[in-house]
């Protein structure tokens, strides 16, 4: 697997590029911006972005998916679908409401996405020969997940560093965040890294010893 991390605006977002290395199939983990970078990173690589893996639906992690622009405009082989976009639909919410947030970073208002694939707790997305498992861990949003994939857990913003995502705003539970963690993250094998939205990745085995907050 072929592994590419992209640091966006406005807040420092971490966006991945994962590519399978034989059938070429590509998703991006979270688009917080049209960036050339990450559209150049998918041609230099021959790739083929099959999905748009969204964490969760605040407007930080979707503000690069534009009908027009970036990899949601890239022309489409003929016969080839194009970009599937993917979320968990409780937060659908948040998602149709990320223009209330634009502003307030000087972030030009987008038109809301259709979502294409809803995914549940436990789904598996293929791509290409690699498997993608779908963790559903609400708390920082009701509709917060994980993608696993290779021993890779891109965490959104259910899990960083030493530290969990905030809880305080609708949706956000902090008991229930905890209960995530606890059960769907410490629960896989120690080695598995974490890819977090932001700040460093880390690993399952540090959390359970380091993460201030469990």
């Amino acid at each position: 697997m072929i592994l590419k991390t992209f640091i966006e605006p406005p807040i420092g977002n971490n966006n991945y590029l994962i590519i399978d290395e034989e059938s070429k199939e590509a998703a991006l983990i979270d688009y917080s911006t049209v960036d050339k970078d990450i559209e150049n990173a998918v041609k230099e690589n021959g790739a083929k972005l099959k999905y748009i893996l969204l964490t969760h639906g605040h407007f930080d992690h979707v503000a690069g998916i534009r009908p027009n622009a970036g990899l949601a405009a890239l022309p489409a082989e003929e016969n080839t679908p194009h970009v599937q976009i993917v979320m968990h639909k409780a937060d659908l919410g948040w998602l149709k409401k990320v223009n209330q947030f634009m502003p307030m970073f000087g972030m030009p208002e987008m038109t809301i996405p259709t979502v294409d694939v809803f995914v549940n707790d436990n789904d598996i997305l293929k791509l290409g020969n690699l498997e993608i498992k779908v963790i559903h861990t609400p708390g920082h949003t009701q509709g917060g997940v994980c993608y696993l994939v290779d021993g890779k857990l891109f965490s959104g913003d259910t899990i960083f560093r030493e530290s969990v995502g905030r809880c305080d705003l609708e949706g956000g539970d902090f008991d229930q965040i905890v209960e995530s963690i606890e059960n769907k993250i410490f629960t896989l094998p120690p080695e598995t890294l974490i890819y977090p939205g932001h700040g460093k990745m880390t690993s399952v085995e540090w959390e359970k010893e380091h993460n201030r907050f469990m």
